[in-house]
Parts: C-alpha cells; sequence; structure tokens
C-alpha cells in the first residue's frame, strides 16, 4: 500500500491552482492508513431519538447503516423517510449522522449509511470513491427504505452533505420514488475535479492529473501496489483553500474525528470523478421540490448557485447562511440553522 507522502487530493484537484501530480509521484512511500482515535463522532446516542444499526444489500456488497426512529416510534405507523448521504471520505457518524438525528428529532424515519467500499461498508478494493458507485448506493438505499412495513413509499425524501449532494441530484432525476431534495454545503465532485475548489481552474490542468492516474492504473494492473491520495489536507496548510484548511480542523481532530474516516482515496478514482456530471439533465428531470442550504462565505458556493439555476423544480430554493463557510453547516449552530430549515422543507413535501 502506498500513498503519495502530504499530497492531499483536494489540494491537488480543487484548488484554484491544480499541482502535477506525476512530480509528487517521485515522493510516494509505503504507509498504512492509522485509524483516528475514537471522537465525539462515535459517542453514544442520546436524547429521545433511537438508532439501530442495520445492513442491507447492493448487489453482493453489504452496506452499513443507521435508522434514526423519531421519539415515540410506532411500527405500527407508517412515517415519511428521508435517506442522508454523506461527504466524500466521511462516513455516517459524522455530519451525515448529525443530520440524521436532527431530522429523526423533527418526526421522520431517517437512514444514514456508508459508502460502498468506505467505512463499516463492503466492497473491494478498500477507499474506492467513483460517484457513479455511490449513485448506486443511494438507489438500493430506497430500496431499503421501502422495504421497511413502518415507512410509507411515497414519503421518501432524501438530504446531501458535500459531495453528497452532487450524487443524491444525479440520483433523484431518475429516481423517482425520491419525492423531495435537501442539499447542505452542496458540491458537484465531477465539476470540483474539473475547474477546481472554487470553480475557476482552467479545465485543461487536470490533463496532467490525469496522464499520472493512468500511468497508476496501468501499474496496478501490472501488479504494483495502489497509491493513496488524501481528502483534506494536514492541519495548519495556509496553502489551501479556506474552507479545505477547516475540513482538516473537522476531519483530524476530536470535532469530528471517526475511527472509520481514514482522509483516505485511492489515486484510481480520481478520473471517475472527473468524468461525472452530478447536475446535468437537472433542467429537464430534476422536477422534485429542492432545497439548497449553503454558506455565504463558502467557496463552494457556486454550486448551490448553478444547481438553482438548472434544476426544473418549481420549488425550489437556495438559503443562504450568512457569514457561514462550507464547514460551518457540519455542525455547532450552522448545522442548527440548516436543520431548522431542512425539517418544515421535508414536512411540506413529503
Amino acid at each position: 500500500m502506498s500513498t503519495i507522502a502530504g499530497l492531499s487530493r483536494r489540494q491537488i484537484l480543487l484548488s484554484s491552482s491544480i499541482v502535477s501530480v506525476g512530480v509528487l509521484l517521485a515522493g510516494a512511500a509505503s504507509a498504512t492508513p492509522t485509524p483516528a482515535p475514537q471522537s465525539a463522532a462515535t459517542s453514544a446516542q442520546t436524547g429521545d431519538v433511537v438508532v439501530n444499526n442495520v445492513e442491507f444489500k447492493k448487489n453482493d456488497i453489504t452496506l452499513a447503516g443507521n435508522v434514526y426512529y423519531p421519539k415515540g416510534f410506532d411500527r405500527n405507523q407508517k412515517y415519511a423517510a428521508i435517506v442522508v448521504v454523506h461527504p466524500g471520505g466521511g462516513v455516517k457518524e459524522q455530519t451525515a449522522g448529525l443530520y440524521a438525528r436532527k431530522l429523526a428529532e423533527e418526526g421522520f424515519v431517517t437512514l444514514a449509511f456508508d459508502a460502498a467500499h468506505q467505512g463499516a461498508s463492503g466492497g473491494l478494493p478498500r477507499f474506492v470513491d467513483d460517484p457513479m458507485k455511490r449513485v448506486g448506493d443511494i438507489y438500493s438505499a430506497v430500496d431499503y427504505l421501502v422495504s421497511l412495513p413502518y415507512v410509507d413509499a411515497e414519503r421518501i425524501g432524501a438530504l446531501g452533505v458535500c459531495a453528497g449532494s452532487g450524487t443524491t441530484v444525479k440520483v433523484a432525476m431518475t429516481e423517482r420514488r425520491i419525492k423531495a431534495i435537501g442539499t447542505v454545503s452542496a458540491v458537484d465532485v465531477g465539476a470540483a475535479t474539473r475547474k477546481g475548489w472554487d470553480g475557476k481552474a482552467p479545465e485543461s490542468a487536470l490533463i496532467e492529473t490525469l496522464e499520472a492516474v493512468a500511468k497508476q492504473r496501468s501499474a496496478e494492473a501490472a501488479g504494483a501496489a495502489p497509491v493513496y491520495v488524501n481528502y483534506v489536507p494536514k492541519i495548519g496548510d495556509t496553502t489551501a483553500p479556506r474552507d479545505l484548511q477547516e475540513a482538516a480542523d473537522y476531519y483530524l481532530t476530536p470535532r469530528g474525528q471517526h475511527p472509520n474516516s481514514t482522509n483516505q482515496m485511492l489515486m484510481t478514482s480520481i478520473s471517475t470523478q472527473a468524468s461525472f456530471t452530478g447536475f446535468e439533465g437537472a433542467d429537464t428531470f430534476l422536477t422534485q421540490p429542492l432545497l439548497m442550504v449553503a454558506g455565504g462565505e463558502a467557496g463552494s458556493l457556486w454550486h448551490s448557485q448553478e444547481l438553482h439555476a438548472k434544476a426544473a423544480s418549481e420549488a425550489k430554493e437556495l438559503f443562504i447562511v450568512d457569514g457561514a463557510t462550507h464547514m460551518d453547516l457540519y455542525d455547532g449552530d450552522g448545522s442548527s440553522v440548516a436543520a431548522r430549515k431542512l425539517a418544515p422543507f421535508f414536512k411540506s413535501n413529503l
């Protein structure tokens, strides 16, 4: 197992100046991902919401999820349900689980789950982050929800956070069982890979990176060890965009750390991410009610603005949290503001 020493995948692809992976591969070294220590992100659940660990199938892969049940849950009743999709590199116990809990407190049955190849879910090789595979995960999550006798199959919504938004939107265009869509700090990972975190990088700058990915894919086909890149930079790396510096503060400290969120991604995933188009077709097929919540100071705001402009939905709203950055909506006061907006939206549309 190899990793590009000191190299953040988001620094390579999502900053406004894309770095050459080919040059940095010379610094690759053997490494084994080290699980983060137990943290507040994995603490025991408290309060009136009950959480059950569940498993469900995506073809031959077993996906791991947490189902959140509202106070006074009665399995003889029918409930609206919401599937919550985590960010790239995240797991169900982090911000996705936080939103699942907050929405369960509002009376919904919610499901947060780990993407295939990541977290507690199955799938080999590990640390694949292919957006189209994640699209398939969401279809399977909806399949699971409609199989539950206490879920109203006509009242299913979906909420995506960060890169989970891009895959959620992609699914919702053709998955008509999803009746309402919410996004928080939305990112279309394909557009971000091609255009940089701020959307201003020339797409041609990615070609050198893709050449390096192609060489690595051929090397692995011949038996070479896989190479990994990081999702977020090291803490204190001031060369990264502000949002990504704050992402390091979330993922790499007790604020949001989780042992299953290892900050590792197969380098070969970059090519599949570059080909992904999360919002393409939204002007025709995204007709369900849509609420986007984004920080006014987020470098990723352009994704939400683009989706708002494209979506065919008659009922659509972009709610901007003044002064908030991308990561401010992952937890704390920012997540509370977002949840207070999302809860009535889903109640009105499910």
